[in-house]
């Protein structure tokens, strides 16, 4: 065992968040910490790294294991680069070559009295410098940014011209380079993208420590964790499995403890009856009999009514109108930033009904899109048309559809005055807003608030064509949940754009991947976009410079594509396998000049010492490059 809680609570004022919180973390275990926003998870976890005192409670790590801490704002010294801030981890390393190269340069000039102890200080150096990966930190540093999602040409930015997102997976690349025995994440993904999301994940799936997340990314979630903590109404409860296999046991606790708070109201309400009717009797025994089912009342231990399922929560999304069968048609469409061309001559066409997913990297234009889509953004070339009847609900990440001076209240029936009080509390509650939570100001909300606000507004509109960009920021698990399933039972056609892959899979009837400055189209939702996109991506390259979006059926006949692609994916394989005999070449080498030096027989002979020396320097030269030679063709 790494970690455990024993009885944490903690108060603030009056608000009990966290009440007698118990549970462990394994060596080399993988948890999630999971709950509703405010529920308490930031405050555990500030309280496991000693930022925050609990008011009762004990946090142990067991004696000489370390602990690492991505906060969702990681610290980073912004005067650094982006690769000088990830160096700085391997100091000791540096320092140890430092030194390594400085005893070689003694030992060129040393008398025979003093070669002894340098040589013998050279070997310690070595050695630690070998224990500690030395000759691979440097590409270590390299993978572990380009995983994240910077460039080489991003290296030598300052860390203070970065936005915040981009500080945080600085401060994420930190603290997996220090490679602590536990390692503590809150919302890890939430400045990736997929492709950094799904290198996160194989990195923390082979990681040798332990590891605890909190994270809304229930893909991620599902991938990752083989443990769930939950914390729900300031407790906490450990499930065994995954995401997937947490929720299903938590539905099937929620049901019991529903029916058995049920049955206590009943059985309250029954005693009730009788002791009134007892009473009402009017007579000495009839009156003990109700005084003796009163004091049985008293000794019961009143059950809590557990939490109201998403289930319970149904918004039904009815457009106003029908829109025609074409919907929305896209084409040779272009847009570049200066030097910088997003995309070019992209066209496809979207269907009444079709819920459409557009996903890609980082910056590629997806945002931008939308944008255009929208008239916010004009393109540079081409042109896109909407269908008969087609209305647009548009939802944007900055919420400029909302007034930071009104209440959510007045946010609501100012926009829909015919909706009664009770209907506008029921769409406020659908997304998480109950009782004096509706007369916050907009102005004084999260971000995370201020989007659940913008999507009940959304979902009131008359539009038939909802365009939405990462609907799910900062929603919690139970928010997404509610917008799922409001949007499955739409009748109406979605385009959004998101990272989310569990709200993708549950949404998604076709895919938009925007890659190489043009789209390619998946029949499907997220799994079988995976399934599906290495055929399509070595068709998408074999055809290029093609603009139209490529379809499913012509890559599923493209037999050529795929036994080019495999005869690549070969000779991969076979220069990782030379290039790891090369390595071990080497190493062995190295290891034979390490016992010669270290022979008395030879600790007389300098010039005998100095040409191992030298040999021992070209050889590491050589080895640091195969390193990097060997971590390019592993990834």
């Amino acid at each position: 065992m790494i970690l455990s809680c024993q009885n944490i609570s903690k108060a603030f004022i009056e608000n009990t968040v966290l009440q007698n919180i118990s549970f462990h973390i394994e060596d080399y275990e993988k948890a999630a910490l999971v709950g509703i926003n405010g529920a308490g998870k930031t405050t555990l976890l500030r309280i496991i790294v000693g930022e925050l005192s609990a008011d009762t409670g004990l946090v142990t790590l067991s004696k000489d294991k370390t602990l690492g801490y991505l906060a969702q704002n990681g610290a980073v010294d912004t005067a650094n680069t982006i690769y000088e801030e990830l160096l700085s981890v391997k100091k000791e390393l540096i320092d140890l070559e430092h030194q390594m190269r400085d005893c070689e340069e003694a030992m060129k000039h040393a008398a025979e009295a003093e070669l002894e102890q340098l040589m013998k200080r050279y070997s310690d150096f070595t050695h630690a410098f070998e224990t500690g990966d030395g000759y691979a930190y440097k590409s270590e540093i390299i993978g572990v940014l380009k995983g994240l999602g910077f460039t080489e040409e991003d290296f030598s930015k300052k860390v203070s011209t970065l936005s915040g997102g981009q500080k945080t997976r600085v401060a994420l690349g930190k603290l997996l380079l220090q490679k602590p025995d536990l390692i503590i994440l809150d919302e890890p993904t939430n400045h990736l993208d997929m492709n950094s999301i799904s290198w996160l994940e194989t990195y923390l799936l082979n990681y040798k420590g332990a590891v605890l997340i909190v994270s809304h990314d229930r893909y991620f979630l599902d991938r990752i964790a083989t443990k769930v903590i939950e914390i729900d109404q300031s407790k906490a409860t450990t499930f065994s499995g995954n995401y997937s296999d947490y929720a299903v046991k938590k539905e099937q606790l929620r049901i019991a403890a529903m029916n058995a708070y049920l049955n206590q109201l009943r059985e309250i309400k029954h005693q009730e009856e009788v002791i009134e009717k007892l009473r009402s009797f009017n007579r000495e025994k009839s009156i003990k009999r109700a005084e003796s089912r009163v004091k049985m009342l008293e000794k019961i231990e009143v059950l809590e009514k557990p939490t109201e399922a998403n289930t319970d929560m149904k918004l039904i999304l009815t457009p106003y109108k029908q829109s025609g069968n074409d919907v929305l048609s896209v084409e040779n469409l272009s847009k570049s930033f200066g030097h910088l061309r997003l995309f070019e001559n992209v066209s496809f066409e979207i269907k009444r009904g079709e819920h459409v997913a557009i996903i890609g990297d980082n910056g590629t234009g997806k945002t931008t899109l939308l944008k255009i889509l929208n008239a916010l953004l004009p393109a540079d070339n081409g042109s896109f048309k909407l269908g008969t009847n087609v209305e647009i609900g548009y939802y944007d990440q900055e919420h400029h559809v909302l007034h930071s001076e009104k209440t959510l209240f007045d946010e609501i029936s100012d926009e829909y005055p015919y909706l009664t009080n009770t209907e506008i509390r029921n769409v406020l509650a659908a997304f998480l807003f109950t009782g004096d939570d509706v007369f916050k100001r907009i102005s004084d909300l999260s971000g995370g608030e201020k989007g659940r606000v913008s999507l009940a507004k959304l979902m009131l509109g008359n539009a038939n064509f909802l365009i939405l960009d990462e609907p799910t920021n900062h929603l919690d698990i139970m928010s997404k949940e509610i917008l799922e399933d409001a949007l499955n039972h739409y009748e109406g056609t979605v385009l959004y754009v998101s990272h989310d892959r569990y709200f993708i899979n549950r949404t998604a009837h076709r895919i938009l991947e925007l890659t190489g400055e043009r789209f390619v189209n998946y029949i499907g939702n997220y799994d079988y976009y995976l399934e599906k996109r290495d055929i399509l991506s070595a068709s998408t390259q074999a055809t290029l410079p093609t603009p139209s979006v490529e379809s499913v059926s012509e890559v599923k006949q493209d037999w050529k594509a795929q036994k080019e692609e495999q005869a690549k994916q070969r000779k991969k394989e076979n220069d990782l396998r030379k290039c790891e005999e090369k390595i071990a070449a080497l190493e062995n080498r190295i290891a034979e000049i390490d016992e010669e030096m270290s022979d008395p027989a030879i600790g007389t002979q300098v010039l005998k010492l100095q040409d191992l020396s030298k040999e021992q320097a070209t050889l590491k030269e050589q080895l640091d490059s195969l390193y990097e030679e060997w971590e390019l063709l592993a990834q």
